[in-house]
């Protein structure tokens, strides 16, 4: 497994919050940074296996053009700026700031997004492993706006539960991912639903104490366990979290792809294909395209 996270000392049994077990600030791309991919630590906090960051001015920001998923679902959260997005069930519109587009891929689905408007933007996007139920169903999508969510002290419930809040996105139960933001020196402990053994943290701003110190661009994945993990705040911070209960099936991947099994990946990968040709059909794509 390669990646360039940073493994720190292992947790003394006499500690009671959990530790940091590793540590990544990922490859940059241009103005997308690559911070988990299911080939490293996307192995490791399954269901949780992608993560991007993003973060440009009008003239940097890139726009990405129709492309293929099947079996995963896609979360984005835009922190500023807008975002524009379409795909091929027919979905089509603008995420504002504090907006969220949850698209359950699943069965296969095309889409296309970018920047819109004038603002920077910056945000995440996250993919998330499907169980075998969901892999192959029907593609679903929301696209929420800031004020479809509520709070849990400073934590702001993205999807799952959390804190007696409940997101609307429908996604698994066996996650929680939050949009947390504390002000300096403003103390918070976040403790996980039972069973779920996986958390980790993707800081955006500022520096935070977990409690060794982790800070803006730094991904943060704590030993597996579900006590809880307590933060401080050395200057005004901000950080998304996901906790989940992990993900006990393969990841078995295509290029835009990730399913449980080969045979779920053959078929992911040929109604995408399918959905490919109806679109060059349509001129939406080049002939020489995938």
């Amino acid at each position: 497994m390669k990646t360039d996270a940073v493994f720190t000392r292992p947790i003394r049994a006499e500690e009671t919050s959990r530790q940091i077990a590793l540590r990544t600030r990922g490859h940059s791309h241009g103005r997308v940074t690559r911070l988990v991919s299911p080939g490293d630590i996307g192995e490791l906090i399954k269901p949780f296996v992608f993560l991007d960051y993003f973060d440009a001015d009008p003239a940097t920001a890139p726009e990405f053009g129709f492309h293929p998923h099947s079996g995963i679902a896609t979360l984005t959260l835009i922190l500023s700026g807008q975002a524009f997005y379409k795909e091929t069930t027919g979905r089509e519109g603008v995420i504002e700031t504090g907006g969220v587009e949850w698209m359950r891929a699943s069965s296969g689905v095309w889409h296309t997004g970018g920047m819109f408007g004038k603002e920077r933007i910056k945000g995440f996007q996250l993919w998330v492993a499907m169980p075998p139920e969901l892999e192959l169903a029907e593609p679903q999508s929301q696209y929420l706006d800031a004020s479809d969510f509520d709070s849990a002290g400073p934590a702001r419930v993205i999807a799952g539960e959390y804190g007696g809040v409940k997101s609307i996105v429908e996604s698994p139960q066996s996650i929680t991912y939050l949009d947390v933001r504390l002000k300096a020196g403003e103390r918070w402990t976040f403790h996980p639903t039972k069973g779920h053994d996986v958390a980790w943290i993707a800081s955006h701003q500022g520096i935070v104490t977990a409690p060794e110190q982790v800070s803006m661009g730094e991904v943060a994945v704590f030993e597996e366990g579900d006590q809880a993990i307590e933060f401080e705040a050395l200057s005004d911070a901000g950080f998304i979290l996901g906790s989940a209960v992990k993900h006990p099936y393969d990841l078995v991947t295509g290029h835009y792809s990730v399913h449980t099994n080969a045979d779920s990946l053959r078929i992911g990968e040929s109604n995408i294909a399918d959905i490919g040709r109806r679109l060059r059909n349509q001129g939406v794509l080049a002939r020489t395209g995938r």
